[in-house]
């Protein structure tokens, strides 16, 4: 299981980053190191690997949480790794999304349902006005009430009626020429980009910020992915959160 370090701590969370055929992440590294960091600060253990022969129901035992952290196209080599993943998750298995994420598993219509979407989309990289829409959640606690991003803005498709919204921007107000040629969906007006939901078992919660290597190392998508993944293990109150 290349990657992978055993260990029996209670707390430990799996931090996978397979990619198919297609578009690679130069972030993974990078966001692989904050979690470690995260774990480290706030008492859960990390192990890492990109491998998809890990997904077998004795080595998820050993998990709260899988974070597909930036991976993308096919996750899973065959259907019973997807079989295992859909155990975990029925389980009581926590899980989380970060960015491309959301276009992993691009035909398996249950992945989609898990992370609460299916990537369709993004403009170009450009600045934002990232709305926060619960700041009760530990993924959101601190946050201020809005703020600037620079990112990738990705539009998703096939939306779980079920998620909660964290973040959200407003899609007008982006430079996308392209916009009303695909499938994407909105709540309201506006276009979620983080949410959290309990779904066939499990706790899942995504997010579509971080294409940026240095975003790893920003305290707020830090923090934010700190709460997501404390509360994908069960820690509603996000105690505990360490600092960058």
């Amino acid at each position: 299981m290349a990657g992978v370090q055993c260990a029996s701590a209670q707390n430990r969370v799996l931090v996978y980053t397979h990619n198919g055929k297609g578009y690679v992440h130069d972030n993974i590294a990078d966001s692989v190191a904050a979690i470690k960091k995260m774990g480290a600060q706030s008492g859960f253990g990390v192990d890492a690997s990109d491998d998809p022969t890990v997904f077998t129901d004795a080595r998820l035992k050993q998990y709260k949480v899988l974070v597909f952290a930036n991976s993308n196209n096919e996750a899973f080599d065959n259907d019973d790794q997807r079989a295992a993943f859909k155990r975990f998750i029925q389980a009581g298995g926590g899980f989380v999304g970060i960015h491309s994420a959301s276009g992993s598993e691009r035909n398996w219509p249950y992945f989609w349902e898990i992370l609460g979407g299916k990537f369709v989309w993004h403009p170009k990289l450009q600045p934002f006005k990232v709305r926060v829409v619960d700041r009760n959640h530990p993924a959101t606690k601190g946050m201020p009430a809005s703020f600037l991003w620079e990112d990738e803005c990705y539009f998703i498709g096939n939306l779980n009626p079920n998620i909660h919204p964290l973040l959200v921007t407003d899609p007008a107000k982006l430079i996308d020429p392209q916009r009303s040629k695909y499938p994407w969906t909105l709540v309201g007006k506006a276009l979620p980009l983080s949410w959290y939901m309990q779904v066939d078992g499990g706790r899942e919660f995504y997010t579509a910020l971080g294409h940026k290597k240095e975003h790893y190392s920003n305290p707020i998508l830090y923090r934010h992915i700190l709460g997501g993944i404390r509360w994908a293990m069960g820690d509603n109150m996000g105690e505990n959160m360490g600092e960058k």
